[in-house]
């Protein structure tokens, strides 16, 4: 049995849009899947025409880059001690979806479902970023808030998802399955 989800897949893109050769057990450790699991991503990746498998590694394609660029996720490595629950964590930014965002409570729960501690959802709506239903980070906490405007580029409409675990590819997945969700 599988043990993978389309976040698995997404993040296997994303490691190799780099462009680099990659090794198949070192792209399984990074995407945190069994050698198994990623034995069938690769297969059906393959098969799609998004990679090309050689003796010298695994690389992306260009038809592998174009689908990877209309996927409105761009992954942020980020770090809110204290506001976003679990030792490690990951962010994406999700383009154009915080009107999709009601409470937060999917994005959590989709997080937790995939084995993280759950996700931190923030959404940029008029001129504000907030956590929903209604905590204004501005006010709040305007130094995060400065931090995210300036360092990841969120734009208004834009939704930030924190995936948080105990590993950093758990909170990958959890930050990836999230995004998904909104779609």
């Amino acid at each position: 049995m599988f043990r993978f989800n389309d976040a698995n897949v997404y993040w296997t893109l994303y490691v190799l849009s780099d462009e680099k050769r990659i090794g198949r057990k070192r792209l399984a450790d990074e995407v945190g899947v069994g050698e198994g699991s990623m034995r069938r991503i690769l297969d059906t990746l393959q098969e799609w025409e998004y990679i090309s498998i050689k003796q010298t590694g695994i690389m992306i394609t260009k038809g592998g880059l174009s689908f990877l660029e209309k996927i409105p996720i761009q992954p942020v490595d980020i770090c809110l001690d204290g506001s976003v629950i679990g030792t490690e964590q990951q962010g994406v930014i999700v383009k154009g979806v915080a009107d999709k965002v009601n409470n937060g409570m999917e994005q959590r729960d989709a997080g937790i479902k995939v084995g993280a501690a759950g996700c931190t959802t923030i959404v940029y709506r008029d001129g504000n970023l907030c956590i929903p239903p209604d905590w204004n980070l501005d006010v709040e906490r305007p130094e995060i808030a400065k931090k995210i405007r300036e360092e990841y580029g969120m734009k208004e409409d834009d939704a930030l998802i924190i995936g948080g675990g105990t590993t950093k590819q758990t909170a990958i997945v959890a930050a990836v399955s999230a995004a998904l969700e909104l779609f």
